[in-house]
């Protein structure tokens, strides 16, 4: 089951295809080797590439700092990863923290004060942020200045703290949690798109000679075709499936070893699992197709109910497998199909195939 921690995460432990950092994630292989370093290794999102290289070439071609950078999307795309190709673009260094970690003016204090002119600071979800961390950041984002309130009552006095030109690099994965104030000061804004099959398949290929995998293009892109258009997963299918190469073949992976190995872990050709499954197959077989409310769904299968908003339900929905009605959740006929269900009538009567 997946479990809500004291930071109001999710623990993904025991779900393969959980696009967050998971304890299965070696960090040297996933946050180091694995990272590309600069723009033309980095592979996909076509589009904010080429357009962040042009602002790359025009910022140093002016001997500016980068404008400030907004990266939204789903987690797992390359929003972390791309920080650190700005930096290194950009040949400054890169200091990496998160909304939750800066609990206090203070402490981003601390961070800016810190940084060197032109440096790179990236917050990662940053719509977590304090509303008085927040209100502190506006001033360093516009006037590059840290106003600090000495004192209390009359003896109160401002002091204005002048800082190094920087580039603050946020990310998030809820854009619309993001207040408009803080929104509007980034000068570069930009959403990751999920990744094709054929991108996925040559970052799992060039992750695999990275790791020294033995890998098959047809292995590859069975992985590619089950990775829910996140590298993330891609890299994690790639390490667990070379598990059961070097057991149970000549450790490399093929087509037909991905393919025995995937089918073990419970991932189907699309990349559903088995919560992905017992969430369509409650709705088809408990509630004739639907639509069920989502408190009485989640009771009916055991799970809580913003876990199936906020982990299952976004790819469902990509796939076209689920809509979201005012009375509830419904299954398409999409998913009567990938499940092997057959509409017998308008009502949701089924068969099995």
């Amino acid at each position: 089951m997946i479990k809500e921690n004291n930071d109001g995460e999710f623990d993904f432990e025991n779900r393969i295809v959980a696009p967050e950092v998971i304890k299965q994630d070696s960090p040297d292989e996933v946050d180091y080797s694995l990272r590309p370093k600069t723009l033309s290794e980095y592979i996909g999102q076509d589009k904010v590439k080429e357009n962040l290289k042009i602002y790359i070439e025009a910022a140093k071609r002016r001997g500016e700092p980068l404008d400030h950078v907004l990266l939204y999307g789903p987690p797992g795309l390359g929003k972390t990863t791309l920080s650190g190709i700005i930096a290194h673009e950009m040949g400054v260094n890169l200091r990496i923290t998160s909304g939750p970690a800066i609990e206090k003016p203070g402490d981003l204090a601390a961070l800016l004060t810190g940084l060197e002119t032109g440096d790179v600071l990236f917050i990662d979800e940053i719509h977590r942020l304090s509303r008085a961390v927040e209100e502190v950041l506006y001033p360093a984002l516009e006037d590059f200045a840290l106003d600090i309130i000495m004192g209390k009552g009359a003896q109160a006095r401002s002091i204005r703290i002048d800082l190094n030109h920087f580039t603050l690099v946020g990310a998030t994965t809820r854009a619309g949690q993001l207040t408009s104030p803080l929104r509007d000061r980034f000068g570069v804004i930009h959403r990751l798109e999920l990744y094709t099959h054929e991108q996925l398949c040559d970052i799992i290929l060039r992750s695999a000679v990275i790791l020294s995998i033995a890998c098959d293009t047809d292995g590859a892109m069975e992985l590619a075709k089950r990775s829910r258009g996140t590298p993330r997963i891609a890299n994690r299918l790639l390490k667990r499936v070379r598990d059961f190469a070097e057991v149970m073949g000549n450790g490399r992976v093929t087509k037909e070893i991905a393919q025995i190995a995937l089918d073990r872990m419970e991932v189907d050709a699309l990349g559903l699992d088995t919560m992905d499954k017992r969430m369509l197959t409650m709705i088809i077989k408990g509630y004739g197709g639907g639509p069920v409310g989502l408190e009485t769904l989640a009771a009916a299968i055991g799970e809580e109910a913003i876990t199936l908003e906020d982990v299952c339900e976004p790819y469902l929905m990509q796939l076209g497998f689920l809509s979201r009605t005012p009375r509830g959740r419904c299954a398409t006929e999409a998913a009567y199909r990938h499940l092997g269900f057959e509409k017998k009538d308008c009502g949701g009567q089924m068969s099995l195939l």
